[in-house]
């Protein structure tokens, strides 16, 4: 019973202190504060931003904004826009799980039956490939699943009970049954649709390490997406990289001026090229992680709370910060410039398909 108390007052510990960095990471005023990007699969014009404030979105590549129609009171921790099918997004929140707008976010529903109450905040949403109705969930309370596109939910979390705050999520893009779990107590794996998990922290950290409260946060995982058995972490201690599916990994970047990282872009068809974010800016290396140059001309904040990259021109780049709100690079991040999330455009010129 006092073995039971103590791990109970340990997650109980772990969610204050996890809920306490989130709330320092978002330490922007208003809009100031980008927590989420989400980029259009196919029309680089079309994109959405969620801040501490309020969800915009833009058609015109940033030139005018609109302010989504509030559909909660809580804060959008995350967005996401269907792969398969762009009209569709999704908005994860702190305090009211997870949102869905079939109309290119000018309405939206809840979408938790199965979401467990207590979901206090929702980190990620990891869509599988091909049938994007099947969408995996990173919460404060573990992981879960739907296959209906959000109507049902299901927990997720064999072989990961001990762990219940799950920060970040990856899929192999070939194998989308192998997922990657980024915590608060280090990583995990899982080879059949996140039936079952298993702890991957050799060379991550020390299994005697693992019983201290936030002993490494895992913030960020990203497949290679050339060769898929690479991963990269980034966690609260360090960049981390496997070519090996997780069976081991090596500490890179050690270079890094801090060694906080909060998100990673990989170049889809040049994989060496990497970019890392966080508390020292962005920086970029062409070597798969051995070698690290900063990249940070025309940022105002070097707090990089959310990187995104086109996925169609590699050079263009968005970043999302604690301080001065949105970046975007048309040049691989040589230099950056803001885009102000002003001149609001009428929502009832917005175009009726295109989303």
């Amino acid at each position: 019973m006092m073995t039971h108390m103590l791990l109970h007052m340990r997650h109980i510990l772990q969610l204050f202190a996890y809920a306490s960095l989130l709330v320092l990471a978002a330490c922007g005023e208003g809009s100031e504060a980008v927590s989420s990007i989400a980029l259009h699969p196919t029309n680089a014009s079309i994109f959405y931003v969620a801040t501490n404030d309020a969800v915009f979105k833009t058609r015109d590549a940033g030139e005018t904004w609109e302010k989504l129609s509030s559909f909660s009171s809580r804060r959008v921790t995350t967005i996401s826009v269907d792969p398969q099918l762009p009209a569709t997004v999704y908005a994860g929140t702190m305090g009211d799980a997870v949102y869905k707008s079939p109309d290119g976010g000018q309405h939206w529903l809840p979408h938790n039956v199965g979401l467990k109450e207590h979901v206090s905040y929702v980190n990620q949403f990891v869509f599988h490939p091909t049938l994007s109705e099947t969408i995996y969930l990173a919460t404060t309370v573990g992981v879960f699943r739907t296959t209906d596109g959000g109507r049902e939910w299901d927990e997720q979390m064999a072989g990961m009970k001990e762990v219940h705050i799950v920060v970040t999520m990856a899929m192999d893009p070939r194998n989308p049954k192998l997922l990657y779990a980024g915590t608060t107590g280090g990583a995990y794996r899982s080879r059949d649709g996140a039936v079952s998990w298993k702890k991957v922290n050799k060379g991550l950290i020390p299994e005697d390490l693992l019983d201290a409260s936030l002993a490494l946060g895992v913030n960020t995982l990203i497949v290679d997406p050339v060769n898929t058995s690479t991963v990269y972490a980034g966690t609260t201690k360090g960049l981390f990289k496997t070519t090996n599916e997780a069976e081991s990994w090596t500490r890179i970047g050690e270079s890094l001026p801090d060694q906080y990282v909060s998100c990673i872009a990989v170049h889809p068809g040049q994989p060496t090229t990497l970019y890392a974010g966080g508390r020292a800016g962005v920086q970029k290396s062409t070597d798969g992680g051995k070698t690290w140059q900063a990249m940070n001309q025309g940022l105002e904040t070097l707090n990089i709370r959310t990187l995104v990259m086109s996925p169609r021109d590699p050079n263009l780049l968005y970043a999302g910060t604690n301080g001065s709100g949105l970046y975007r690079s048309t040049d691989g991040s040589a230099n950056w410039t803001r885009v102000p999330l002003t001149g609001q455009a009428a929502a009832s010129a917005a175009p009726a398909q295109g989303y």
